[in-house]
């Protein structure tokens, strides 16, 4: 393929992680034609510059990439002002992003289909991202290969600068623009309230979610984003060593190991798709036991943490 989109990898003080994160990418069969922009940031607290290093110090030595430029942050940006940035600067160079963090495992033909989705759609206005990651729903086998959807998704994801142009990192310009309609078709029928929870959360500042905002841009230019039945990565952040992560295992998936062959003709929301994931989504926290077992597992693990240091 020519022209491969370059690929923004965000990265913060996980080296393991990081370097499980590099190596299926490495795998990736697109990956020596891929030029790999390293995005890192600076340390926020003296105890986290050791790993800040290490991690720097592991993409100096890696290779396997047509070219890799590590960029170094000398202040600390936190994760928003640091992928707003990078997108932002690879798109008004190449005009299209594949964007990792330092915790998605890959498929071999994630790559592949991030750029032969980027191709087909790229004048297609309506659609804003490609996203890689996929829900483990019930029945895929009976979905289309890849399919529409309203929503975004952060684990693994494409745009192009005409989309990205759209986002509104205002929060009070989002706000404003929604009424009931909206919120219940952003929150997908009332399935996933969260949504509108970190809107809310963001404007009151008890977030700093830069995917929060992106979402509602890209829903209220009526976008939509490309998904696989078969998701085509794997988070393995959920284990607590994120900044912003906790011990979960509702969303975990295996990347699968077959390319993608087909693509949707129609720009427009699939309706089997919707309403699997509307009932992943509706039964994603499991019985009040099993609630009652997370819970307690990730306070437990607050509390180690907080002794340990």
């Amino acid at each position: 393929m020519q022209n491969p989109a370059p690929i923004a990898l965000f990265v913060y003080n996980r080296p393991e992680h990081t370097r499980r994160t590099l190596k299926y990418l490495q795998e990736n069969l697109l990956a020596e034609d891929s030029r790999l922009f390293v995005f890192s940031d600076a340390a926020k607290h003296i105890e986290d510059e050791e790993k800040v290093n290490q991690v720097r110090a592991l993409i100096n030595q890696s290779s396997g990439f047509k070219s890799i430029k590590l960029i170094v942050r000398h202040q600390n940006m936190g994760l928003a002002k640091s992928i707003i940035a990078g997108v932002t600067q690879l798109v008004n160079e190449y005009g299209k992003v594949i964007v990792f963090e330092d915790d998605l495992l890959s498929s071999p033909h994630t790559l592949g289909y991030f750029n032969e989705a980027l191709q087909r759609y790229e004048k297609e206005h309506r659609v804003m991202q490609i996203a890689a990651y996929m829900f483990p729903l019930r029945d895929k086998d009976a979905l289309s290969e890849t399919f529409f959807l309203r929503s975004i998704n952060s684990w693994g994801w494409a745009t192009w600068k005409r989309a990205w142009e759209q986002f509104e990192p205002d929060i009070d310009q989002l706000y404003s623009q929604f009424d009931l309609e909206k919120i219940y078709r952003f929150t997908v029928e009332g399935t996933m309230k969260n949504y509108w929870k970190q809107l809310l959360d963001f404007k009151k500042g008890k977030n700093d979610s830069w995917a929060i905002r992106w979402h509602a841009s890209v829903f209220l230019k009526n976008g939509l984003v490309l998904y696989p039945a078969k998701s085509l990565i794997e988070n393995i952040g959920h284990d607590g060593s994120g900044v912003h992560s906790i011990i979960e295992d509702t969303y975990q998936v295996h990347p699968s190991r077959k390319p993608v062959s087909s693509f949707p003709t129609m720009v427009q929301e699939d309706p089997t798709a919707l309403a699997m994931v509307k009932h992943f989504y509706k039964n994603r926290k499991g019985s009040w036991i099993k609630r009652g077992r997370k819970f307690v597992t990730n306070q437990w693990f607050k509390l180690k943490n907080r002794f340990v240091k």
